[in-house]
């Protein structure tokens, strides 16, 4: 059975495309847009309207950012309840990723060994998002069970 995937949506107010080439610039991978004038709304809205994005995707291997600049009717509330957790595949790769996703914004932690076995780094970056920068370089982690696996 496949399981879930879980990925990050972020709102913009106007600057997605922005905001999305840059994570495109900082991460790689593909990058598409849809915009308001592209979809059957667009009768319904002004130019400036047609022009923001609707839906934006950046895909890169597994990982996927998805975003708009259609933002919720209580209007965008910037919080430190949700980040961004970019898992690296090397020293290289995390290294170039935080310094790129840094520029512009702040580096809250800077990346370093931790004692799990990780480099790991933390940061907000320009448009306002945090950022978990981690690469595992020790797989001899005790990981616990959660309680539902152990009721079992």
């Amino acid at each position: 059975m496949n399981r879930p995937a879980i990925n990050a949506y972020l709102s913009f107010d106007g600057n997605c495309r922005k905001a999305m080439c840059f994570y495109k610039k900082c991460l790689g991978g593909k990058l598409t847009f849809q915009t308001v004038g592209e979809s059957p709304l667009a009768h319904k809205l002004s130019q400036k309207m047609k022009d923001c994005i609707l839906h934006a995707s950046l895909i890169r291997e597994a990982s996927m950012i998805l975003g708009s600049d259609m933002p919720p009717e209580t209007g965008l509330i910037k919080g430190n309840a949700v980040s961004l957790m970019l898992t690296c595949s090397s020293e290289e790769e995390i290294k170039h990723c935080f310094k790129m996703l840094s520029a512009g914004g702040h580096a809250t932690h800077p990346l370093e060994n931790t004692f799990y076995g990780s480099l790991f780094g933390e940061l907000t970056d320009k448009y306002g998002n945090h950022w978990l920068l981690n690469l595992t370089k020790d797989d001899g982690m005790k990981v616990e069970s959660s309680r539902e696996d152990r009721d079992k």
